[in-house]
């Protein structure tokens, strides 16, 4: 996915927005500070705002408030470096589509969608998208008909894994090996959420792939809509890939390329491309897979992905011949085009 740089064209000023009510608040102040300093190395200017997490909004200290229809703080597009509820499930994007203001990323609905691991799998599994085995459960089912839901799961198989349906960055995800301990997962999984997922165990390696949208500029000269990266092969020390191997130093190890073959290498750019077609993503996602063999299974799309220069998107997408600040420049611009399109419609 080699292209030439790109003319970052005239100085934008965009609001960083990071931080958040989630229990992912310190990853995304990290992505948010690095998207700052890329920001910067390309020529923009940039306001930090720090959303606490009590949910203030807060600019040098400061709490801020706002006005439907006034924009934020006179920028040109707001970056939201967000991950988890409250900042990458739709509602802070409800808040800025109300603030009339361009922004970085998924739209409502995409996030909506994307965050809520059994309506992402319904959507892809709708479309013949290949996913693990998976079964979606309701905590007020779960209370109602517990040896219904048991019997359900335990066709999956063993070992499988209990997470709360709404979070990322592994939080509260628990790895099940015997029948006995399934209720006391589900139990500590409901303590997060009041959906939860159980997805069989998957076997191969886990490989993610980045997708990056296209400038208009780009796509009237008959490129696509999007482009995938070169996957990486995630690699980590315990059998599986737990919130300590992706945020503890050492913890895992990406290798760029993936070593999976040519076909299985084409196989997860042109899934990674169609996952974000069909959850209705713009500007950017990171699409997770397990491949064994030939075989490749989507496993969840992220549609605000880590975003320090060390994370994976940010390596996946340098390994692609885009540079960091080259690649927050042009998701400001991807946010702009939208912004502009969506306001010419009258609804």
């Amino acid at each position: 996915m080699s292209t030439p740089a790109e003319s970052t064209g005239r100085t934008l000023t965009v609001a960083v927005l990071a931080g958040g009510r989630s229990s992912e608040h310190e990853v995304s102040l990290s992505s948010g500070a690095s998207v700052s300093e890329g920001l910067v190395a390309s020529g923009h200017e940039v306001l930090n705002v720090e959303i606490g997490r009590d949910g203030a909004w807060r600019l040098d200290g400061e709490r801020l408030s706002v006005t439907p229809g006034d924009g934020l703080l006179g920028v040109d597009v707001v970056f939201p470096a967000l991950h988890g509820p409250f900042g990458e499930d739709g509602t802070v994007q409800g808040m800025l589509e109300t603030l009339d203001v361009a922004y970085v990323g998924a739209d409502v609905a995409a996030s909506a969608v994307s965050i809520n691991k059994v309506l992402s799998k319904e959507l892809m599994s709708a479309g013949g998208v290949p996913q693990v085995d998976y079964v979606g459960v309701a905590e007020d089912r779960f209370r109602r008909s517990g040896e219904e839901v048991l019997a359900q799961i335990a066709n999956l198989g063993l070992p499988l894994f209990i997470k709360p349906a709404h979070l990322g960055s592994s939080v509260g995800i628990v790895k099940v090996s015997e029948a006995e301990r399934l209720r006391e997962a589900l139990d500590g999984a409901f303590a997060h959420d009041e959906l939860v997922i159980a997805e069989a165990m998957a076997h191969g390696v886990e490989v993610e792939c980045g997708v990056l949208g296209a400038l208009e500029s780009a796509r009237s000269a008959g490129q696509p809509r999007a482009v995938a990266s070169v996957p990486g092969e995630i690699g980590f020390p315990g059998d599986w890939y737990d919130f300590r191997a992706k945020y503890t130093a050492g913890g895992m190890e990406l290798r760029v390329p993936a070593r999976i073959s040519p076909t299985a290498t084409e196989r997860v750019k042109t899934l990674a491309l169609e996952s974000f077609i069909r959850a209705g993503c713009d500007g950017l996602a990171r699409v997770d897979f397990f491949v064994d063999g030939e075989r490749v299974v989507v496993n969840e799309l992220n549609t605000m992905p880590g975003f320090t220069p060390t994370s994976v998107y940010a390596k996946l997408m340098d390994a692609s011949g885009i540079a960091y600040p080259q690649l927050v420049d042009r998701l400001c611009r991807l946010a702009l085009e939208r912004h502009g399109r969506r306001r010419s419609y009258r609804y």
